[in-house]
């Protein structure tokens, strides 16, 4: 079979299997009836202020827990070592992410370079250390999205937001009078600040934080943020108040709701016992989470430097946290 024939074949194969999806009634919502939640908010207006009272706060930046105060109007550089302007590596129909979010046609991911954590075994370093990419306008920001809505995409899927909240909201006020109409997914670490989630209120459709450590101590030694856990539980329990469990479509295609994502650690570093039973326990049992086995060392970590980390995970170890994760009732990812 040709590489042409086989891709269409896949396509086909794909699309079929996300028609006959069987979604239980209370994690439906129908696709006739469903429409972003940001719509309503345009309508009234809400939206253009809200996007205007995110921009005027980078005067003296709160933006994220790290509250730098600098001013990013004139192009001061905090932590996150971003100005005025979101920096941008890549935008493109992502064909890896979470079934129910990458569809048939892909997620639309925009990567924002820089980041509010320093994650040393981050996967993505040459983005979230090194800065990789180019500034970009609103203008320029939200003919992306149209763009990727143009291509098919089921989502807006905008990775790493954290310190670029002012800026996606001001793109996303052109973007929508451009006509953009696809839900958004915020996918987050969750190192994100409650000012920020109040502006995002029935803006953001999909929540879909990491909730990466659970020792305060452990969260400084790998993520050079002790507060970490205490502000992933705050946020996390917000994002679920504003959005509740995840809902789909009859297609399977997720419209609305909490996605957790965890990366399973070794020798239990992380914590997932603890996170996975936060989340079952005080976000809600039904909550659904995407156990991830791909840890590997990478960004900083050596034998020298941070050997307990230093090496891929056990079967085990993720057979664990998946068989955990099933106990507590909590919805699994169904890739594994």
């Amino acid at each position: 079979m040709s590489s042409e024939r086989f891709l269409v074949s896949s396509y086909w194969s794909v699309r079929a299997m996300y028609r006959h999806t069987t979604v239980p009634e209370r994690y439906l919502i129908p696709s006739s009836t469903f429409e972003p939640a940001y719509l309503t908010l345009h309508r009234t207006g809400e939206l253009r202020r809200r996007a205007e009272e995110a921009v005027a706060s980078l005067s003296a930046c709160r933006v994220c827990p790290r509250v730098c105060a600098v001013n990013r109007l004139e192009d001061e550089r905090g932590i996150c070592r971003t100005g005025r302007y979101a920096r941008v590596s890549s935008y493109f129909p992502h064909h890896g992410e979470e079934d129910c979010l990458r569809g048939w046609n892909g997620s639309g991911t925009i990567f924002f370079s820089w980041c509010n954590l320093r994650c040393v075994f981050c996967q993505n370093s040459d983005l979230s250390h090194q800065g990789e990419g180019v500034e970009v306008s609103p203008e320029r920001l939200a003919h992306m999205m149209l763009h990727l809505q143009s291509l098919g995409c089921h989502n807006i899927n905008l990775v790493t937001p954290e310190h670029v909240v002012p800026q996606v909201l001001e793109a996303l006020v052109l973007a929508v009078e451009g006509g953009l109409r696809l839900p958004i997914v915020y996918n987050t670490s969750a190192y994100d600040s409650m000012e920020s989630l109040r502006l995002l209120d029935g803006i953001v459709d999909i929540y879909m934080p990491d909730f990466k450590i659970w020792d305060p101590e452990h969260a400084h030694r790998y993520l050079k943020a002790r507060d970490y856990p205490e502000v992933a539980r705050q946020v996390i329990r917000e994002m679920h108040r504003q959005v509740g469990v995840l809902k789909f479509d009859e297609h399977g295609i997720a419209k609305r709701g909490v996605l957790v994502r965890h990366l399973v650690m070794p020798g239990e570093i992380a914590g997932t016992e603890q996170i996975l039973r936060f989340l079952a326990e005080e976000v809600a049992p039904d909550t659904y989470v995407n156990v991830m086995a791909q840890y590997h060392p990478a960004g900083l970590v050596s034998p020298e430097r941070y050997p307990e980390i230093c090496r891929r995970i056990t079967r085990q170890e993720y057979w664990r946290a998946v068989r955990l994760a099933q106990e507590l009732g909590l919805r699994l990812d169904e890739r594994w």
